[in-house]
């Protein structure tokens, strides 16, 4: 069993990622910035947080798009301007189809969501600063296990929003 933290557009908030961070440390084995983190790379802040670049994140050397392998499931991720998120997920679905991704991780539209298309998983933390669609400020946490996936939403205080739990089957 592992977990994966994925978290997005925090928009130069500092002690926030710091305080998550330390917050999860020791129960995740992966954290994910989705973008617009709008740190340097060797901010502190940001360090221990696997990065990509976000539409807002200028002269940072971050890549625009990365992929990695947790618990033999395969993730993408990018900050998602570069694929018309706002309107669609038919630019992911044929990236993740093209890199095999089991897992897209996304934000910039700061709006959560998780959803399941053409059996890959789709996953937007939303935002720790400017969420959009709801008021609370949100981050998300994976729970990869064999044939299901466990999706917990907290908020920045590190409350659990238990409302918005999902499961898939994957």
């Amino acid at each position: 069993m592992s977990k994966v933290l994925i978290i997005s557009d925090s928009h130069g908030l500092t002690k926030e990622l710091e305080i998550i961070r330390e917050r999860h440390l020791h129960e995740v084995d992966l954290m994910i910035h989705c973008g617009d983190s709008q740190l340097m790379p060797t901010d502190k802040s940001i360090n221990g947080y696997l990065t990509v670049m976000g539409n807002c994140d200028f002269g940072a050397e971050y890549p625009l798009e990365t992929t990695t392998e947790v618990a033999g499931r395969k993730f993408f991720i990018t900050h998602g301007h570069r694929y018309s998120v706002k309107s669609t997920l038919m630019n992911l679905k044929y990236k993740a189809e093209e890199v095999h991704a089991n897992i897209v991780c996304f934000g910039h539209s700061h709006v959560l969501g998780a959803e399941v298309v053409g059996g890959t998983l789709f996953i937007n933390p939303g935002s720790i600063l400017l969420p959009r669609e709801r008021f609370d400020k949100t981050y998300v946490i994976l729970d990869l296990q064999t044939g299901q996936i466990n999706m917990s939403v907290f908020d920045l205080s590190g409350h659990e929003l238990t409302k918005l739990a999902q499961e898939f089957a994957l």
